[in-house]
């Protein structure tokens, strides 16, 4: 089975991350992932404490992702860029839009939270709900979208198994793809590590895009032993294990 991470920052343009591209890409290399998506967090430009505009703020967005394509045949290890997009302390993942489409698309800045992502899917993005169920002190409220997005992450390495266990259940109720990712901002520095695997290799954006509307990904979860800092799998089960059916 191929592996790959789904959800992770680097620095520096993820400031919350406390691992540099070079630092990340030798650890999921030693841990035999095949591929890894670079979904550092979206800035924009009122948010930018360096006052600088959009097309400047997109080319330094992107430029940890440049970076790890640059290094990945020296790692050995496959890149992938997407984006980690917020709203009201609700977070979506976006794949399949490079910086081109970016640069030309300054507008989406201007547009209702729900109506980007529907124009995003229209271009050929595709998108997952991360950690849809996190209630950290900052997050006013749980907002799902489930027509505007294509997948949910049901298991996130740093959300709790109730959080990940209500994903499942939002997953199932709405019939969207179920993925899993690290949310990893520091390399090794964690104690678990989920994402999806494939039989086959993922040899572009739109392939990964094509195989998990295909239903060919399938989420994975690992628990690290201390003893040799080696991660284990576990397999994916909830305490919390409603599904619709049972409260039928």
């Amino acid at each position: 089975m191929y592996r790959y991470e789904m959800h992770l920052h680097t620095s520096p343009v993820s400031k919350c991350a406390r691992a540099t591209v070079r630092e990340t890409l030798e650890f999921y290399s030693a841990q035999r992932y095949d591929g890894v998506f670079i979904t550092n967090h979206f800035i924009k430009p009122k948010n930018d404490a360096q006052g600088r505009g959009y097309e400047e703020l997109i080319e330094f967005f992107f430029s940890d992702y440049e970076e790890a394509l640059a290094l990945s045949t020296e790692m050995g290890i496959k890149v992938f860029s997407g984006a980690e997009i917020s709203f009201a302390g609700n977070h979506f993942l976006v794949y399949g839009l490079e910086k081109e489409w970016y640069l030309a698309h300054p507008d989406i800045l201007d547009m209702p939270f729900s109506d980007m992502l529907t124009f995003m899917r229209s271009e050929g993005a595709f998108i997952t709900h991360a950690h849809p169920f996190d209630e950290r002190g900052f997050i006013d409220h749980i907002k799902l979208l489930p027509r505007c997005v294509d997948a949910v992450e049901i298991v996130n390495a740093h959300k709790t198994e109730f959080q990940n266990a209500m994903a499942n259940i939002y997953a199932t109720a709405y019939g969207l793809i179920r993925v899993a990712g690290s949310d990893n901002h520091g390399a090794g520095r964690g104690k678990r590590l989920s994402g999806v695997e494939c039989e086959e290799p993922i040899v572009s954006i739109q392939d990964f895009i094509a195989k998990a509307k295909a239903g060919m990904l399938t989420p994975f979860d690992s628990l690290r032993e201390e003893a040799d800092a080696v991660f284990v799998d576990q397999p994916i089960h909830f305490k919390w294990n409603l599904s619709v059916e049972d409260e039928e």
